[in-house]
């Protein structure tokens, strides 16, 4: 199996790795859950940490292909529109983003503007489609549970599972978001836990578990079976269903979730202005 090179960078304002992964044959690359930095108190975008990846890109003369999102995150701002006018490439995500789109279009309030078919994005990728990074061969498998259309991108021995799964000493991720269910991300798990346990698992969050000194984002298949705190081999999907419903009932709604769905929805794109000009973010009132 091919083996990409996998650079990751690891924004602590949010605990998020975005991650370039190049075919060093070719030097084509895919960006994955790229981020700009946002300061919601003075509703201010800065491109420092998406920089980062673009000066990576240039310094080793690499050719972006793709600009990937597994999801639509709930906690940072996607920077693809950024990268794509920077470097090229295609901004893509899952196409059950639709789903997303139509439920949180109506929390918005967004109106017949707002088209809910995923038309923002470049490519949308089908249930197991097969794509390529340079010559490395890539899969698209849906992981739903977290959200109605969480992706997980397998390129060559590398595996980029979004929010699915933290590292093993953390555990899974929510579900209790619109769409998301405890029961679907558990069969998304056992689908990813079949594939060879050597393979390489990059995540999309680490928030170092207690007793851990250092931020962690790469792990295996066989460590998660072996030693995941909610899923590990042997955990029933009964079991697992109880835990994570009980255990999302106390969680708080992430600091930026109402900024990041309304643009990550738009693939990046903000708001369209208004008459004076400036463009502004909805806060619902009591809708979540």
């Amino acid at each position: 199996m091919s083996i990409p090179d996998v650079t990751g960078f690891f924004d602590l304002p949010t605990n998020t790795i975005s991650y370039i992964v190049t075919d060093p044959e070719t030097k084509r690359c895919a960006v994955i859950d790229s981020l700009l930095d946002f300061d919601q108190a003075s509703g201010r975008t800065k491109t420092k940490s998406a920089d980062k990846l673009v000066e990576y890109i240039q310094q080793n003369d690499l050719i972006c292909e793709w600009i990937i999102d597994t999801h639509v995150h709930a906690d940072h701002l996607t920077a693809a529109p950024y990268i794509r006018e920077q470097l090229g490439g295609r901004t893509a995500i899952g196409d059950k983003i639709s789903i997303v789109q139509r439920v949180f279009g109506e929390v918005f309030n967004e109106g017949q503007s707002f088209h809910t078919d995923g038309s923002q994005f470049d490519h949308l990728f089908k249930p197991g489609e097969s794509y390529r990074v340079g010559n490395i061969e890539a899969r698209a498998l849906p992981t739903p549970g977290h959200t109605p259309a969480c992706m997980t991108h397998l390129i060559g021995d590398a595996m980029f599972v979004g929010d699915t799964l933290f590292m093993p000493d953390y555990g899974t991720a929510r579900c209790d978001f619109p769409g998301g269910d405890a029961g679907t991300l558990y069969d998304s798990i056992q689908m990813l836990f079949d594939y060879p346990d050597d393979t390489r698992m990059f995540l999309c969050h680490d928030y170092k578990a207690p007793g851990r000194n250092a931020f962690v984002w790469e792990t295996t298949i066989g460590e998660q079976k072996r030693s995941n705190i909610h899923v590990k081999d042997g955990t029933s999907r009964e079991a697992f269903i109880k835990m994570r419903s009980e255990r999302d009932a106390t969680l708080a709604m992430p600091k930026l979730i109402l900024p990041s769905v309304q643009i990550n929805m738009r693939a990046g794109e903000m708001p369209p202005p208004e008459d004076n000009g400036i463009r502004y973010m909805k806060i619902p009132i009591n809708a979540l």
